[in-house]
């Protein structure tokens, strides 16, 4: 009974506090809290949270459950944009420092500390590779000597890491490093070439972290081509990696694509955005049966530049009564503003008036504005309408759940679309300012 007793008191304190991620955040007033997840390759599970206190400083128990693997520690929102990842092994405890301006820092952690050296060790290699190519120079004894020096670093690395989680960071981090000397052009073609070689996009724990999609971005964006335009390399190398993780779980590559379509329809790229959407992702959302999925990359490409509004029905004044006309059957403008917007939106109060100003200045009768008002109900909406008489007024019921809205992918108000007489998308722009230059550049 006593040895029982005793076992009973002490299996607690071991399934306690087995080991801490500690650290320091600047500056400490950005910061409030640090959530700690561990991520497995399509899905992040919440471990524990630690409030950031007034000098920056966090901690974070891990208990004797808490097992080894991949982490990300999330500093602020969104949280898929404000994170980094940090390896535990289960065997020690993790200290660091982290400023937004130069990222973070690991005091104590022999693998994490172990994988930031060989990083930034082949970083000044790599600064070092550049910096001769620039400098156009002939000394061919010293490209030797860095190439002979990427080498052994890479070799040193990888055996300090041995039986780490590191090394298999540090293997598929592995550049490609020539036999001889070779020029520039070369060197460039071949680094392209084999930039891949030792990525393995099937690998659960590179999956596990923000590694592969790392390794995509710098690919697509980083690999260039003198005789192509941006939008034909970037669909090149997207063509690249889609073969290179063409044999990983349809789950992996869709994590990775949609943050791929994400980037081009951030930096409006509609055509690059559209192709990784044709190509890859509207084939693994149908095998994922991902209606959601799905349903984003058909409207988004459904609004892009170049194709036919969605119809809808409006009313305009005929002879004696108001006449309802679809908005393709429109034939009174060289060009159509859509206006989505809402009488309880305060964003939208402010700026409707301004549009209107806007166009009075310009004086031309070439411009029609098609408002849909987003409303729960009309009664705000009808007395609104009385100040812009010059507009086409559609009553959008059902304001977030309205099918004209919805049709264009409205999610906020006021949103604009600018359409030509055909009724063919001709611009999105981002609020009334960008809207004004592109009049201003049409008109002028």
């Amino acid at each position: 009974m006593k040895r029982l007793l005793f076992l009973s008191l002490f299996l607690p304190s071991i399934l306690l506090a087995q080991h801490t991620i500690k650290g320091v955040f600047s500056p400490a007033k950005d910061y409030n809290v640090a959530l700690l997840y561990k991520v497995s390759p399509t899905i992040s599970k919440y471990i524990s949270n630690a409030e950031v206190k007034k000098d920056g400083s966090f901690e974070i128990k891990l208990d004797s459950l808490v097992k080894k693997g991949i982490y990300r520690l999330v500093y602020a929102v969104p949280q898929e944009d404000y994170n980094f990842d940090i390896i535990y092994n289960g065997k020690e405890d993790i200290e660091l420092t982290f400023n937004s301006e130069t990222g973070v820092k690991f005091k104590k952690s022999t693998e994490n500390k172990l994988l930031a050296s060989y990083t930034n060790s082949m970083s000044l290699v790599t600064q070092s590779i550049g910096n001769y190519f620039s400098q156009q120079s002939k000394d061919t004894t010293a490209l030797k000597a860095i190439f002979k020096t990427q080498k052994e670093t890479q070799i040193s690395f990888e055996k300090a890491a041995k039986e780490t989680m590191a090394l298999q960071f540090i293997k598929a981090n592995k550049p490609y490093i020539p036999l001889k000397v070779e020029d520039v052009k070369t060197y460039s073609n071949n680094l392209k070439k084999h930039y891949f070689d030792f990525v393995d996009f099937k690998n659960s724990t590179l999956q596990s972290s923000n590694f592969l999609e790392e390794k995509m971005l710098n690919y697509v964006f980083g690999m260039s081509s003198d005789s192509e335009d941006d939008i034909t390399n970037y669909k090149k190398n997207i063509e690249v990696v889609g073969s290179k993780m063409k044999d990983a779980p349809q789950k992996v590559k869709r994590i990775l694509l949609v943050d791929l379509w994400q980037q081009m329809v951030d930096l409006n790229l509609e055509p690059v955005a559209n192709y990784i959407a044709e190509t890859y992702l509207m084939d693994i959302a149908v095998a994922l049966n991902d209606q959601e999925l799905l349903h984003s990359l058909i409207l988004y490409k459904d609004t892009s530049i170049g194709n036919n509004a969605p119809d809808f029905d409006i009313e305009i004044k005929g002879n004696t009564k108001l006449v309802t006309k679809k908005l393709s059957e429109l034939n009174i403008a060289e060009t159509y503003i859509i206006l989505f917007w809402s009488s309880g939106c305060s964003h939208c109060l402010d700026e409707v008036p301004k549009l209107q100003a806007y166009l009075k200045s310009k004086k031309t009768s070439s411009i029609k504005v098609v408002a849909v008002g987003l409303e729960d109900e009309p009664k705000n909406w009808q007395n609104l309408i009385k100040n812009y008489p010059e507009f086409i007024h559609v009553y959008g019921k059902g304001k977030w759940d309205n099918e004209i809205g919805d049709a264009y992918g409205v999610t906020a108000t006021p949103t604009y679309f600018i359409l030509d007489k055909d009724k063919k998308f001709i611009a999105k722009p981002e609020g009334l300012e960008v809207l004004k230059t592109f009049f201003d550049d049409e008109l002028n």
